[in-house]
């Protein structure tokens, strides 16, 4: 049977079967109902028999349909040149038709109502360019761009919240990668418009009480995500047009945890991110304090959800970046940034692991010298050792390795930039219960040793040739790195200590196969690959502190 006699084919129609409540009123009804009965079933078999049986067909056929079904385009779904310059020139003629209508009856929307119902929808129809961004530069050329961004401060929230959604739409970081040259060509346009104050400005007179208005700030912030992730140098502009300042707004304002603050301190963490620019707007708009004053609720609760929890993480993580600019420590300091990440490793909460890492920034470099004598006054060395000897179990988000780097990163920073007393109470704290933690230093040696012997093993047996400085950087990243920071605090403390110190070292070393050959060749081939941090005069001094420590050992 061919496709036509399929469509054309009616079964045979049955008999309408007789209402029951009829059939009780007499035995010849009933008589007649049962003959009734068993015709429909007769006509019923013979036409289930004369219908075709259904074609069998293997995987491999239902397969090749459904890549048919994927691929299949109908005609008029494909948008070429002619097609997009309909769509800008309706949605043209519908903007100024609106322009024209709201102009000439200012006070009797009933005029112009309709011609806005009108422009909402040819910007919907807009929004299927973006289905095609080979198409975007032919939008740039008829300067619908423009027009479209005109609309953000349309008097109608609700056009604004759809040119929102239409902007959105079109810059999808997927669609954006599609036509590199189409994307390219928008986000020009969009930067030379200034894009950012324009969203920005209709921000500004969005409630977020209404729905579709609180759609329209996150679909904001998607588009500063969007264009930024194209483009990272644009989020200096999108910083200084004002965005920084309305997103540390946005995190003070007292409201119930949503999705959009959430999605804030995310645009926050990606501007200052990669920007040291931004890392000091973010300090002259008293940016440390907003964060610091944020976080301080997790000092005592645990985020209420995985979406709160993230957000947390993404304060704290804008607040590591935020800490590598040298004038923020100092605000830090003021802001008694110090205290609160103590109270809150002390707290034992979820916090606990993002003042671990806002600490081990805040202390680090030789920025981090005054930051690191306040912490010992504030007792912080009864805090950070307990953390040393054991590494906590529960509510911890950062895994065992990373907790230990932490940690003796942040003591390691302290051996060199404590001084006077301070430096003398860190010293003391080695020597305390039998030299329990010369004994842990020395167990976390050999973990961190092993880790990168097993490290070199597998890059002797991988066939790719690596530079020596991938090498390094896979070596760092295998363990290397916490190692060197170990290594580092065993010379200070053997160098600095008293004499029981080193006596336990050599003992400790001797009993399990190692050597103090091994822990001077660690570092120095940690003096000679000292990283950017701090000026080059810095750099130097401590390349020359770390060799004279070699030679002391």
């Amino acid at each position: 049977m061919d496709v036509g006699e399929l469509l054309s084919f009616k079964p045979t129609p049955t008999p309408k079967r007789p209402n029951e409540d009829e059939l009780d009123d007499s035995d010849d009804e009933s008589v007649r109902s049962s003959k009734v009965r068993r015709l429909v079933k007769s006509d019923t078999e013979k036409t289930f028999k004369s219908l075709p049986k259904e074609p069998t067909i293997t995987d491999k056929e239902r397969e090749d349909i459904l890549k048919f079904v994927e691929n299949e385009v109908t005609e008029g779904e494909i948008l070429d040149e002619t097609a997009v310059k309909k769509l800008v020139l309706n949605f043209e003629k519908k903007a100024l038709k609106n322009r024209e209508m709201r102009i000439k009856f200012p006070d009797q929307p009933e005029k112009f109502m309709e011609s806005e119902l009108d422009l909402y929808e040819a910007l919907q129809d807009l929004s299927a360019v973006a289905t095609v961004p080979d198409q975007y530069p032919l939008l740039v050329d008829l300067k619908c761009v423009n027009s479209i961004l005109e609309l953000l401060s349309h008097d109608n929230t609700d056009v604004s919240t759809k040119v929102v959604n239409l902007l959105q739409e079109l810059t999808d970081v997927d669609i954006l990668h599609e036509s590199e040259e189409g994307a390219e060509e928008l986000i020009n346009a969009l930067a030379e418009a200034e894009c950012p104050a324009l969203l920005l400005h209709n921000l500004a007179r969005l409630d977020e009480q209404v729905p579709d208005e609180r759609d329209a700030v996150h679909n904001t912030l998607g588009i500063v995500e969007n264009i930024t992730e194209f483009r990272p140098e644009l989020c200096v502009e999108v910083a200084k047009q004002g965005f920084m300042q309305w997103i540390l707004k946005r995190l003070k304002m007292k409201a119930p945890f949503d999705a959009n603050k959430l999605y804030a301190t995310e645009i926050l963490s990606i501007l200052l991110q990669n920007t040291p620019e931004n890392r000091k707007l973010l300090g002259e708009l008293d940016g440390i304090d907003v964060l610091l004053q944020q976080l301080a609720f997790y000092k005592r609760h645990d985020p209420s959800g995985a979406e709160e929890q993230e957000a947390m993480e993404n304060m704290f993580d804008s607040l590591c970046c935020a800490l590598m600019e040298p004038t923020n420590r100092d605000r830090f300091l003021r802001g008694e940034g110090l205290q609160l990440m103590n109270l809150m490793l002390r707290e034992k909460k979820m916090s606990r692991n993002g003042s671990l890492k806002v600490l081990d920034h805040a202390l680090a470099g030789p920025d981090g010298r005054d930051n690191c004598n306040k912490f010992v006054d504030i007792l912080g060395l009864r805090t950070v050792f307990p953390l040393f000897m054991k590494t906590p179990k529960r509510k911890r988000l950062l895994t065992v390795d990373q907790h230990e780097e932490h940690v003796v990163s942040i003591i390691s920073s302290m051996l060199r930039n404590c001084q006077g007393s301070q430096r003398q109470r860190l010293l003391a704290k080695f020597t305390e219960n039998d030299l329990e933690k010369v004994d842990r230093l020395l167990e976390l040696h050999f973990k961190y040793m092993d880790k990168v012997d097993r490290i070199e093993k597998e890059m002797e047996q991988e066939t790719e040739d690596l530079d020596d400085d991938a090498q390094y950087l896979k070596r760092l990243s295998g363990g290397l790195f916490t190692l060197q920071l170990i290594d580092r605090i065993i010379l200070e403390v053997c160098t600095a200590g008293p004499p029981s110190i080193k006596q336990r070292v050599q003992r400790v070393l001797s009993l399990r196969g190692g050597s103090l050959k091994i822990i001077r060749h660690v570092m120095r081939e940690y003096a000679g690959n000292l990283g950017d941090a701090g000026s080059e005069e810095w750099r130097q001094q401590e390349q020359q502190h770390i060799l004279q420590l070699v030679d002391k050992f």
